[in-house]
């Protein structure tokens, strides 16, 4: 399994695309929009304590992936921007205009085509949205992998990453590491499933809550060094509410998943080889897990932090409700949207033939699971700041990324 080919959202924007079906990482930017906006604020003041009072807000957003969500983030940080400058004026403040660079992040294997694409009608009816309000900006892309360095030291002013940080991808000097080493040695240690599972060893636990650790603590020490005097990072991603890592809540949606695949099996169709040596290259942690390597990293402060819960089904808007009105719409919903994630993965190591009989499936196996219990994905948000005592103003380096080897929008 190759990184850059293979972890990425299904492209294009058909019917089982991540484009078409998105809506519940769509829902989380929403959600997150008080905790995205204060951090702008934040991080235009940062930009305009440069020298000369204001330039360029460098902003990153990683794990963009493809589709309408992409530029709902640029459109809210736009938005951001054109509020707090608004708020300076009225407050008899000078509020020089800054320019915001935007560089999109994503593995190669990310369909940038249709974020370029998609770029020309969103100028415009964002220039009708916003009118003279709108700032200055410039939108890239910027292919790796972002538990690697993407940037010189100290240029980016914010950085913002949603629904991806759950993802292990571990960089090593000749390879990418999806999953702990000892499941990518072919031994089979978790029999039967593709994630944390009830039946899941101890020992697999423990691989996956190290790998986890060490992901995220060079995810923390790689944006440190990258972000500007004052600079700020808003995360949300996948997490645990259960503290029982066996039966957290998105153990139960991959466990459904390799249910259906069991089925599979038992039909002659998948290879009992195949299936054990699949294993997810993901973990949700709890906000202790968070915490704890924020707190061991030493370089960031905790501006905010909270999970909050969005249904399984991305078209059920009913948050405070235990009710599921339709379970059988629901899974096909649920399936719809785990596809639109898994698919290039599953079709890698199991072939596309079993694709449309493998989520019919799991839409099956899902709406009988919400007969049974209305269930919710728990998502951490985070708010950071980086600790550090001002040393040096973001140096030059940076603003050469705007012409030197990446694509523009």
């Amino acid at each position: 399994m190759k990184v850059e080919r293979d972890l990425h959202m299904s492209r294009g924007d058909g019917e089982t695309s991540y484009a078409s079906n998105s809506r519940l990482q769509e829902k989380s930017i929403l959600k997150t929009r008080p905790v995205l906006h204060k951090a702008v604020a934040a991080a235009h003041a940062s930009s305009l304590s440069s020298p000369g009072g204001g330039g360029a807000m460098v902003v990153a957003d990683l794990g963009c992936s493809s589709g309408p969500n992409t530029l709902l983030v640029v459109s809210e940080v736009l938005g951001a921007v054109a509020d707090r400058r608004e708020e300076l004026v009225m407050g008899g403040q000078q509020a020089p205009p800054v320019h915001v660079q935007f560089f999109l992040n994503d593995l190669p294997g990310n369909d940038f085509n249709l974020v370029f694409q998609s770029l020309e009608l969103f100028k415009k009816l964002t220039a009708k949205d916003k009118g003279e309000s709108l700032p200055p900006y410039y939108v890239a892309g910027l292919p790796g992998s972002f538990y690697t360095r993407l940037f010189p030291d100290r240029c980016v002013h914010l950085f913002h990453s949603s629904y991806c940080l759950m993802w292990r991808s571990k960089a090593s000097t000749d390879r990418f590491k999806l999953v702990p080493d000892e499941l990518v040695r072919g031994t089979v240690l978790n029999e039967g499933n593709m994630y944390i599972w009830e039946a899941t060893p101890s020992s697999v636990v423990k691989l996956y809550q190290k790998q986890f650790q060490d992901d995220f603590s060079q995810f923390l020490k790689m944006r440190h060094k990258e972000l500007a005097s004052g600079g700020q990072m808003v995360l949300a991603f996948l997490g645990r509410k259960n503290k029982d890592v066996l039966r957290g809540e998105v153990s139960y949606m991959w466990g459904l998943l390799a249910q259906a695949l069991q089925s599979l099996v038992k039909e002659g169709r998948v290879q009992k080889e195949k299936l054990d040596s699949f294993n997810l290259p993901f973990y949700a942690p709890s906000v202790d897990e968070v915490r704890d390597v924020i707190k061991q990293s030493e370089v960031f402060d905790t501006n905010h932090i909270q999970l909050f819960e969005s249904n399984w089904d991305p078209h059920d808007d009913l948050d405070d409700s235990d009710v599921v009105l339709d379970s059988v719409q629901s899974g096909v919903n649920v399936a719809q949207s785990i596809r639109a994630v898994i698919e290039p993965l599953i079709a890698h190591h199991f072939g596309e033939h079993i694709l449309v009989d493998l989520f019919e499936i799991y839409a099956r196996n899902v709406a009988v699971h919400l007969q049974k219990v209305k269930t919710k994905y728990p998502v951490i948000v985070l708010s950071l700041k980086a600790r550090r005592a001002p040393k040096y103003q973001p140096s030059d380096n940076c603003y050469s990324l705007f012409t030197h080897g990446h694509q523009f929008m």
